[in-house]
């Protein structure tokens, strides 16, 4: 029994949702989830783990604060936040990826599925056995936990990875398996409910009933996806530039393909990836954007589905014996998951990291698996269903927790965190100083761009025929900025090119309109080059010693080779 919820004022529980509350409830989540999130992340620990462990403490483990009424009537947005997840999956999902890494896919997946459910079935049946004595009971057990565990969460392993902006064989492995392994739990399901209610007598359809539904399922979720992708690439993106209406566009066919899989009892996840992977595929130069903005709008989406997600977990139920099966359902299925995805890793001859690191990436499971923990209890009220259901959610608990930790150490290890970056991203963390010292490195060792008021005219031309620069930054005796001269005085100082004897740098500089210095980001700089109409800017000290010059140039030349940098290590990775 939870004793927690007695701590709290009546007030502070809600117990229905109504206009009034609503917005309250929703500013509450999202306040408190994004917290302890930060908080969480500045612990080290992915954002996720802060996310689901509010939930625990406001949900049905905790305080209480949501009721379970509340949390059911907020499922919406689990929906919606699965349905965004499976449509970045499948923008991920490119043609050219799948033809690369398709055989890998196809093998690991199977092995990565199927090991863990024979695993689990066999270890379970044999330990509910020596507790109840009953064949039938204990077999079906095994048989349903172990179609379950085949089933891994993408939600909580792609926020990690979204988080640390991976890319490289693990990531582009791990997003092809949680995008497909749903559709080998769904058919592991349907095999193992068919057995199971012969064994029980239950009244859940026949084998071939539960094939043919699970065929429409799967076949008519990808036609709904692909048809609303169509639409949406050829006849609205084809017209729309403008962002608003862009995201507006996609979002609402996002919403629209998962109201219909809603209404058809067909699975969203899989129709969002299609729809993701119809529009990356066969119309990429108009939905690029797309992408771009729909993933800007998620983080308060899964901060609100994480969150409920921790609500809806209630430990408090479960006994010693399910304690013991669950506690077995954890360990047997991260083996099974670990034994299936080396054997298939190393059979398709995966990249040595994927080989290494993947099973630390398929431990999370949430979506699928709850799902089909509430078939079991409507197909085996009578039996299996109560006790099903009570240990998916306490090793929903706990692997929800543990996963994207082993995510975020898996990435890291494998050294692909922060490769999924551009030119923008690497601009916000980049100093003058980063830009300025690569520069001499690259165009002249040891000599930045600075002359003295009495450096003669040939010198500095001799020296700018020989280095990348184009800028020169004049300096007095005691090191102080007298000017600058940039390359438009250059070219009117050829016309007298006959005087170069005679014309000394201050003759040719002009006021530097302002200076900037060696730890100031490069945006700022940026700023100030609109700002002042020039394309260079003299770099300076506290107290206005020279130390060189920064160009726009030399910024996009450094920029582009860190891109090319980056795009090696993540080819050199496999």
């Amino acid at each position: 029994m939870n004793y927690l919820a007695e701590f709290l004022p009546s007030f502070m529980h809600f117990d229905a949702i109504d206009s009034s509350n609503l917005v309250l409830l929703l500013g509450l989540i999202l306040l408190l989830g994004t917290i302890n999130g930060r908080l969480f992340q500045k612990l080290h620990i992915p954002q996720v783990v802060g996310y689901i462990v509010i939930g625990i403490i406001i949900g049905q483990s905790g305080f209480q604060v949501l009721s379970s009424a509340v949390i059911s009537a907020l499922d919406p947005i689990s929906s919606i936040a699965l349905s965004l997840i499976g449509f970045l999956i499948g923008g991920e999902l490119k043609i050219g990826v799948l033809k690369k890494y398709g055989k890998q896919f196809v093998g690991i997946l199977l092995f990565e599925a199927i090991v863990p459910f024979f695993i689990v079935s066999t270890i379970v049946t044999f330990v509910s056995y020596m507790f109840t004595k009953n064949l039938p009971i204990s077999l079906s057990l095994g048989l349903l936990l172990g179609a379950i565990s085949s089933a891994t969460a993408p939600a909580a392993t792609t926020d990690v990875l979204r988080e640390n902006r991976t890319r490289g064989p693990l990531t582009t492995t791990v997003l092809g398996i949680v995008a497909m392994d749903d559709a080998v739990a769904l058919i592991l399901y349907a095999i193992a409910s068919s057995i199971s209610a012969s064994l029980l007598g239950a009244t859940g359809g026949t084998f071939s009933y539960k094939l043919l539904m699970l065929a429409y399922d799967i076949f008519v979720s990808v036609a709904v996806g692909s048809l609303i992708g169509l639409l949406l690439s050829r006849f609205i993106l084809n017209v729309m530039t403008d962002e608003g209406r862009v995201i507006a566009f996609s979002l609402g066919s996002i919403f629209l393909c998962t109201g219909i899989c809603i209404f058809l009892n067909l699975d969203t996840i899989l129709a969002a990836m299609s729809l993701g992977f119809f529009m990356v595929n066969f119309a990429p130069s108009k939905t690029k954007s797309s992408f771009a903005l729909v993933e800007k709008f998620t983080p308060p989406i899964y901060v609100l589905f994480f969150v409920l997600v921790g609500a809806k977990l209630n430990i408090w139920n479960v006994t010693p014996y399910l304690g013991l099966i669950a506690l077995i359902y954890i360990i047997f299925r991260t083996f099974g998951k670990t034994i299936g995805s080396i054997i298939g890793a190393k059979l398709t001859k995966a990249p040595e990291t994927v080989r290494k690191y993947l099973p630390w990436c398929l431990l999370s499971q949430a979506g699928v698996a709850i799902g089909l923990s509430i078939a079991v209890n409507n197909d085996f009220s009578d039996t299996v269903g109560s006790e099903i259901i009570l240990i998916i959610t306490a090793t929903t608990f706990v692997v929800q927790l543990i996963g994207p930790i082993c995510v975020k150490y898996a990435v890291t290890k494998a050294g692909e965190c922060g490769l999924d970056i551009c030119e923008e991203d690497i601009m916000k963390t980049c100093k003058v100083s980063d830009v300025h010292y690569a520069g001499l490195s690259v165009c002249s060792p040891g000599t930045p761009a600075i002359v003295k008021e009495t450096t003669k005219l040939c010198d500095i031309l001799t020296s700018f025929s020989q280095n990348m620069n184009v800028n020169y930054a004049v300096k007095t005796k005691d090191n102080k900025l007298s000017g600058i001269i940039t390359l438009k005085y250059l070219k009117e100082s050829l016309k007298v090119l006959e005087l170069s004897e005679r014309i000394m740098a201050m003759d040719i500089q002009e006021e530097s309109p302002c200076t900037c210095r060696p730890d100031m980001l490069i945006p700022e700089v940026l700023d100030l080059f609109e700002k002042h109409d020039t394309e260079a800017l003299p770099i300076t000290d506290e107290n206005n010693n020279v130390l060189g010059v920064i160009e726009k140039p030399i910024i996009d030349h450094y920029l582009r080779g860190q891109v090319m940098e980056l795009h090696k290590k993540i080819a050199s990775l496999g």
